[in-house]
């Protein structure tokens, strides 16, 4: 069951991910270039559906990651051990029904200041499909649902106001929900949110009175304020030419940003004003990136291996200080 699986989300994402070439970003000078030191830390278990697709810090070191096509959350340590902390109940049809991809998808990860995990499901199915939460031993349980012809992909986590935000990679919106869980709500529909055919909007995080959120198909990076009232803001176009974006992380230097481009298997460096340059590439290991997550000094980049179809890992870099 595991290897059909897994070939049935490589035949998916294969097909979803033809048209994504390299990205005409130009490389970083190795005087200039933020990243050092990278290697590959961990290697997943391919067979086994663990493809990491989203992560979340752990304040002790450890990394919580999705694995997309296992229906799980783990928790990776520093000496490279996986554990898995949770299995979402599988749907009963086996995800075909699930938009653009026809295979359940386990995506965004968020961790609260509690240690609080929630993550989000895409099935296919009004019955699993939406925000999950994750408690003490394993017990998962839904806290919101979403829409069954919807891929809710992107989950950024506001303590402030004490509400997650949720992209929707097909139905091009992004919808907000309290932290107790409920009835989620459209905080934008922008048509910047929107696809072009496969993937619309995709990674988010809250930063600076903004949501910042990727468009996968659109290749952009995308800035929506805040309005005083809390609602939506008219989106702003931070960067473009990101062929295949996926979710990104900020390294701490004001508005830069690193982002995972999976198609074209590069992590690029985006610069306020807008500025791209390529700092990490297949030649580091690389394998159809998802996310990247910044701590300190340290960069973590998971790799789901999609339409290479040959190692999902763990890869690790030094962030370059001024």
């Amino acid at each position: 069951m595991r290897t059909r699986l897994s070939r049935a989300v490589l035949t998916a994402l294969a097909a979803g991910t033809a048209a994504l070439s390299a990205v005409t970003a130009a490389p970083a000078s190795a005087a200039t270039a933020p990243i050092a030191e990278a290697r590959i830390a961990v290697h997943f278990d391919l067979s086994a559906g663990q493809m990491p697709e989203n992560v979340a810090l752990e304040p002790d070191g450890d990394l919580d990651v999705t694995f997309a096509a296992a229906r799980q959350v783990a928790r990776v340590d520093s000496t490279g051990r996986t554990r898995i902390l949770a299995t979402l109940p599988a749907p009963a049809d086996g995800g075909v029904r699930t938009p653009a991809l026809g295979f359940p998808l386990t995506t965004g990860i968020v961790r609260t200041h509690d240690g609080t995990l929630y993550a989000l499901y895409a099935t296919g199915g009004a019955d699993l499909t939406g925000l999950w939460r994750l408690g003490p031993g394993g017990t998962v349980r839904r806290v919101a649902a979403l829409p069954a012809d919807g891929l809710p992909n992107g989950l950024a986590l506001d303590e402030h106001r004490r509400r997650l935000y949720i992209t929707d990679s097909v139905l091009g919106r992004v919808w907000t929900v309290p932290l107790t869980g409920g009835t989620p709500t459209v905080w934008s529909a922008s048509g910047d949110l929107a696809s072009t055919g496969f993937l619309g909007a995709n990674g988010a995080k809250v930063r600076g009175g903004a949501l910042w959120v990727t468009n996968l198909d659109k290749g952009t990076l995308l800035r929506i304020p805040f309005r005083p009232d809390g609602g939506a803001g008219v989106p702003q176009v931070e960067a473009t030419g990101l062929t295949g974006v996926d979710d990104f992380a900020f390294t701490g230097r004001g508005d830069e940003v690193l982002a995972a481009l999976d198609g074209p298997s590069k992590v690029v460096r985006i610069e306020p004003g807008g500025a791209v340059s390529t700092v990490l590439d297949a030649g580091d290991g690389l394998q159809n990136p998802t996310s990247v997550a910044v701590r300190g000094g340290r960069v973590d980049v998971l790799s789901a291996a999609y339409t290479t179809a040959t190692d999902p890992n763990l890869l690790v870099a030094r962030l370059r200080r001024r």
